[in-house]
């Protein structure tokens, strides 16, 4: 296996919305109230990749999962009821999906890195992130990776756990 992060683009819109509607599905039969609103839709990975905040991690041709990542760009964090670890420039992402094939390979921890690597890149030290607070897969996931929970986010009119972790230099 051969692994790439790398932007998305609009032609591959159609298999990035497999891999959500997988997630979707995963979420609903683990109980999760979590994307079973409509949300997220081909027109929310449209709008990430022509902000150029879609990206996909592929294998060779093979897109196995998919993010959407941007600086600075979450007004709703600025309403967290808790306090965030930090107030610098942050990096946050939505929308992780890993395709239903390669789930239990460590694809999610991979995506993550990546994630982190990304605001290594642009020099930023912080990485924030929600979820629902019935989404164990995310927050195990928050968990092992050392995220810090900070209080909670609103979106949609539901209550979110929010994220940060700090990134070493």
């Amino acid at each position: 296996m051969v692994l790439e992060f790398k932007k998305a683009v609009a032609a591959q819109i159609p298999e990035i919305w497999i891999i959500l509607q997988q997630a979707i599905a995963r979420r609903k039969a683990d109980g999760s109230q979590q994307w079973q609103d409509g949300y997220p839709n081909e027109t929310v990975i449209l709008n990430d990749i022509h902000k150029g905040a879609g990206y996909t991690l592929v294998d060779g041709e093979i897109i196995i999962g998919y993010t959407a990542i941007l600086i600075n760009d979450e007004p709703e964090y600025q309403n967290i009821q808790g306090k965030w670890l930090s107030d610098s420039d942050f990096v946050v992402f939505h929308r992780v999906a890993i395709a239903q094939e390669f789930l239990g390979k460590g694809i999610a921890k991979i995506l993550m890195q990546e994630i982190e690597n990304f605001a290594k890149t642009h020099s930023i030290k912080s990485i924030k992130a929600d979820t629902n607070f019935d989404n164990q897969a995310m927050i195990a996931i928050f968990e092992k990776l050392h995220y810090v929970y900070c209080g909670e986010v609103y979106f949609r009119g539901s209550a979110r756990r929010a994220y940060e972790k700090i990134l070493k230099a």
